[in-house]
This record gives structure tokens, C-alpha cells and sequence, in this order.
């Protein structure tokens, strides 16, 4: 038996040794209370396998051609408007040969300008949808489906204002994609992208939705991710976690022309009312009220008695439109539209887009310093590849006559303007869409001579226009407050 004295030696070692075992039994217990982290990330991370399997057989690739038109000395026309639209939606840069036989659009061997994209299908029965600008101008479309069937399709109708396309393909039993709610999608939540970029069939990309309602576009609040997309993926599905269509993937933000980190897509139900248009009459109406519009800044706001700024101000009426004919008047600040609130500019395009010809609402205006409600007759909106068409997306409506197919409406300068401005002639502008505005052309500007002549008088103008054929660039000597340049307008081919 060891002795007292050899015990109490012993006692400080035996004492830290008991507290090294309590302490590694509480650090035991301790993390057996703890929740496995790892486990429970690798639990919180989805798994996208079983989406891809169930979504992918109905995500289609899209390929199309097109023939180049040789210019004078055979060479296939390209210009630069055309090279940054083909960047910016994804699509590769034309073909170009050397030595391409003249008149090369109606030669077999003439070079193709060619593009690729996605699509999904609609329904069993053959329908698909992309993007309207995958389909533009395409003069053949294939598609292809996961097990290499392709068919070549039939454009049943493209909106270039919402990018939305419908196409048809003889085939039966296809697996069809199926349709989700964008109410109940929510910022940070998991989505999914198929498609082709760069020409890489079925890829797959992921990541959350970052915003929602995005005013990256008149008629459409995109949705905005961080799915990697990138050139061919255009036209293709965005999906939640349910294996369901939320959007079609659009748009990219690039510097670069590659993925930044921003991606926009279409909202899936505003998609698909497109859509059901397109298939039954081919075409998407609009409503229209002919008015130009800009937001209400704070100063505006508070110097003219509006308070916070919100509303769209008026900048001008179209005579005879459908504002003008309401009584809204230029300087009005339209707050409600057919019982909406209006914020922007944008909640008004979409409000008066959305509804149908010849229906009628109440419209609530700000004018010198008192509400007012105003009955309004909604028009239709010209079929004009315009953007920025009062009360449904920003501009005027065109003249009539040669002038609106450059997409110009034109006003007769008066006696007091000629004099203010020290000028013998020229020709006001009212307003500027399509071939005009991508020209640089906007209202208040005043063209001097058109194709070297000088004009006075808008029947001037629609005369020189008539004589000139209809590819030719023209021309314009243009006056914008102090400063005169030339402006070349490009007929669309």
C-alpha cells in the first residue's frame, strides 16, 4: 500500500490528469450535441441531377441560316449595328468569303450568315419556343432534339418587343416542359439553365435569381440571375427546383460579350400570353395612346406641387391620337391608368400594351397643381419595328407616307421657329423610331436637305423620299441646337 506522503505527491499529477479526461469528455459530449456542418451544407446544396433528367429530353437546339446580300462589288453586307446586335444576343458574326458571286442571295454557294440558340418545347405536339431574335431574319430553321431527331421548322410568329418566338415542327409525343408560377419565385432561390453556348448542346448551368422585376426593357420586368449564360443559350429554359419553366433566358450583361455574372430572362407568364397570341392570329396586339414620355424627377416633382416623384409626364401628344382625343395635354403627369398606379415610365408602357384595342379606362392626371380623371379610347399600336411607341413603349407614332417606313414623323416648321433658329427652310422632327432613331435622330431636330437637297416642307421631304430606292443610305443635313452634322439613315434590307 503506498504511503501518505507517496499519495499526496501524486495528487497533482492525478488532478490533472481527472481534468484532461472531464475536459475531453465534455468536448466529446459536446460535439455530439453539435449539428454535422458538413453534412447539413451537403444536405442544403441541390442536387440538379433528377431535373436535368426529367427537363432536359424537352430542351431543344436551334440552328439557323441565312444568305448574305452581296453589295455592289460581291462582297456580303455587314454593317456595325449588325455585328454589336449578333454580340450582344449571343449569336455568331456572319460568314464572310471573298469573291462572293454578285447577286450571291439567289447562288446556293452564297455565303450564310449562321446562328445558334435554344429553345424548349411547348407541347406534345410539335410546338417550340426561343427567343424572337434567335429566328430574325432566318431564312431556314432546324431544330434538334436531345436524341438527334431534327426537323425543320416553320415560324408560327416572333414579338421583337418581349424577344418572344413561336415555331412548329411536324412531330407528335414530344416531351413538353412544364409551365411554373413567377409569383411564387423568390430572390436567392436555386435556378437552373439548358441550353447551347457556344454551340455545346444540352449544358447545364446554375445559381439563384439575384432581382426580380428588372426595367431592363419596356415591356417586360426581367428576372435577373447569376446562371452562367453565355452565346447560344438564348431561347432556352430557366428552372426552378420543381423541375419547372420560369423563364426564357434572354439577355446577358458583357462587357466582353461573354458571362459577367448577369444574366436577364424573360418571366415564363408573360411569355406564354405572348405566346397564345402569336399561335392564334400570328401577331401580338397592343394598346397605343400616342404620346412621347419621361419619369418625374424630384425637382419636377416638388416645384410643381406633385410631391414625391412618381407618375409619367407628358412630353407631347401625337394630334389625333388617342391622348389627344382624351384631352391629356403635354406637361400633364399621368399617375393612374385604367385604375394602376403609375411609379415610371415603364408601369405606363405596360399598362396601355397590355390592353386591347378599343377598350376604354379612366386616366388620372397631375395638371397645374390638381388631379384630374380624363376617359380615354385605347388604339392600337402600329405594327412599326419601333421601340419607344407612346403610352406602350416611349415615342411617337411615324407619319404616313415614305418618311414613316425610316420611322420619322415630321412637323412643318413655323414663321416664329424659322426666325428664333435664323433659318430659311428645313423641316422639324416630332418624333424618331426604328431606322431613325438608330440613326441618332430624336424630336426637336431639324433636317436642312435630304439626299443633297434642301427642304422646306414635309411634302418636300415625302417626294425625295419616293424617288430614292429603297436600300439606297440617305443623307441628312441636320440641325440640333447650334451644331449641324450629317446623319446616314439605313434602310432595313
Amino acid at each position: 500500500m503506498p504511503s501518505l506522503s507517496s499519495l499526496s505527491a501524486a495528487r497533482p499529477l492525478l488532478s490533472r490528469w481527472s481534468r484532461a479526461l472531464l475536459s475531453a469528455g465534455a468536448l466529446s459530449l459536446s460535439l455530439s450535441l453539435l449539428p454535422d456542418v458538413g453534412h447539413a451544407q451537403a444536405r442544403e446544396l441541390p442536387d440538379f441531377t433528377e431535373l436535368v433528367e426529367k427537363v432536359g429530353p424537352a430542351v431543344v437546339n436551334i440552328r439557323t441560316s441565312e444568305r448574305l446580300k452581296a453589295n455592289a462589288q460581291g462582297m456580303p453586307e455587314m454593317d456595325e449595328q449588325m455585328l454589336e446586335f449578333l454580340r450582344r444576343f449571343g449569336m455568331p458574326a456572319p460568314n464572310q468569303r471573298r469573291g462572293a458571286p454578285r447577286g450571291g442571295d439567289n447562288n446556293d454557294d452564297a455565303p450564310q450568315r449562321r446562328g445558334v440558340g435554344s429553345g424548349f418545347v411547348l407541347s406534345a405536339d410539335g410546338f417550340v419556343m426561343t427567343n424572337a431574335h434567335v429566328v430574325q431574319d432566318a431564312d431556314e430553321v432546324y431544330v434538334t432534339l436531345t436524341d438527334k431527331r431534327e426537323f425543320k421548322a416553320k415560324l408560327v410568329g416572333a414579338d421583337r418587343r418581349t424577344d418572344v418566338a413561336v415555331l412548329k415542327i411536324e412531330a407528335t409525343g414530344l416531351p413538353a416542359v412544364k409551365i411554373g408560377d413567377v409569383s411564387r419565385l423568390k430572390v436567392g432561390e436555386w435556378v437552373m439553365a439548358i441550353g447551347s453556348p457556344f454551340g455545346f448542346d444540352n449544358s447545364v448551368t446554375a445559381g439563384i435569381v439575384s432581382a426580380k422585376a428588372r426595367d431592363t426593357g419596356d415591356f417586360l420586368p426581367f428576372i435577373q440571375t447569376d446562371v452562367a449564360i453565355n452565346p447560344g443559350n438564348s431561347g432556352g429554359p430557366l428552372l426552378n427546383m420543381r423541375g419547372e419553366v420560369v423563364g426564357i433566358n434572354s439577355q446577358i450583361y458583357s462587357q466582353s460579350g461573354g458571362f459577367m455574372g448577369i444574366s436577364f430572362s424573360i418571366p415564363i407568364d408573360e411569355a406564354i400570353r405572348v405566346s397564345e397570341q402569336l399561335r392564334s392570329q400570328g401577331k401580338v396586339v397592343r394598346g397605343f395612346i400616342g404620346v412621347t414620355l419621361e419619369d418625374v424627377s424630384k425637382d419636377v416633382a416638388e416645384a410643381i406641387g406633385l410631391g414625391k416623384p412618381h407618375g409619367a409626364v407628358i412630353r407631347s401628344v401625337v394630334a389625333g391620337g388617342a391622348a389627344d382625343k382624351a384631352g391629356i395635354e403635354g406637361g400633364d403627369v399621368i399617375t393612374k391608368f385604367d385604375g394602376k398606379t403609375i411609379e415610371k415610365v415603364s408601369d405606363l408602357r405596360r399598362v396601355v400594351a397590355g390592353l386591347k384595342p378599343n377598350s376604354k379606362a379612366v386616366v388620372q392626371v397631375f395638371r397645374r397643381g390638381a388631379y384630374k380623371d380624363l376617359n380615354i379610347t385605347v388604339a392600337e399600336m402600329p405594327n412599326e419595328e419601333a421601340r419607344g411607341v407612346a403610352g406602350a413603349d416611349g415615342e411617337g407614332k411615324p407619319s404616313a407616307g415614305p418618311a414613316s417606313a425610316l420611322g420619322l414623323q415630321l412637323g412643318e416648321l413655323s414663321e416664329a421657329q424659322k426666325r428664333d433658329l435664323k433659318l430659311k427652310t428645313g423641316v422639324r422632327v416630332e418624333a424618331a423610331i426604328g431606322v431613325a432613331a438608330r440613326a441618332g435622330l430624336r424630336e426637336g431636330d431639324v433636317i436642312l436637305s435630304v439626299d443633297n437637297n434642301d427642304v422646306s416642307s414635309v411634302k418636300q421631304v415625302q417626294a425625295i423620299l419616293t424617288k430614292l430606292e429603297k436600300a439606297k443610305v440617305i443623307n441628312l443635313l441636320v440641325r440640333r441646337g447650334d451644331l449641324t452634322s450629317f446623319v446616314l439613315l439605313r434602310p432595313a434590307r
